[in-house]
């Protein structure tokens, strides 16, 4: 067998009503999100919210933040989403309180399986717990559940779940120490 995207059916796309909205979605995102204008954070969230987004109190919106679905987004209070930060949310990204999604992060919730000649698409979600710290330019995959402030360094990479209060770094991560907070 070989891969043959031919096959690809595109099963789970969105339907019209869908696409209409993610249309409208870009026409704002493009204009209040991915752009240097410092726009304030109340207009940012405000748009979220009427975009479906789940969000909290105090949360801080860099410039140039990419966001595919805002219905599929909970964000809890005073989190903070760094510049070029992009959340690839096919399915539901939930980020808990005080969470730090540093610059050029990137947490995917998409996937194909290769396994299949079709290269059928996969998606799973992301689940983000209180105090959590992505280390810029780090990556989370689909599926991974990030324990209680435990942290992702600088240029990380995981595809697994990380335990509280840890410290990971690496491409896989691996656990390099425990998080002390005084």
């Amino acid at each position: 067998m070989k891969t043959d995207l031919s096959t690809f059916t595109g099963e789970g796309s969105p339907e019209f009503t869908a696409k209409v909205k993610y249309l409208v979605w870009l026409l704002f995102s493009n204009v209040f999100f991915l752009t240097n204008i410092p726009y304030p954070n109340v207009l940012k969230v405000t748009i979220l919210r009427f975009f479906g987004a789940t969000i909290g109190h105090h949360v801080v919106i860099k410039p140039w933040v990419k966001i595919k679905f805002p219905w599929k987004l909970t964000l809890g209070n005073y989190v903070w989403l760094g510049e070029e930060a992009w959340l690839d949310n096919l399915s539901e990204i939930k980020l808990g309180n005080h969470v730090c999604l540093s610059q050029g992060a990137l947490l995917i919730t998409g996937n194909h399986d290769f396994k299949k000649s079709s290269f059928d698409l996969i998606t799973k979600g992301i689940d983000i717990e209180d105090g959590v710290w992505i280390g810029a330019k780090s990556t989370v995959s689909g599926g991974v559940k990030l324990g209680s402030h435990s942290v992702l360094t600088m240029g990380s990479f995981t595809s697994k779940d990380l335990a509280p209060y840890t410290i990971n770094q690496g491409n896989p991560a691996q656990v390099v120490k425990h998080r002390e907070i005084n």
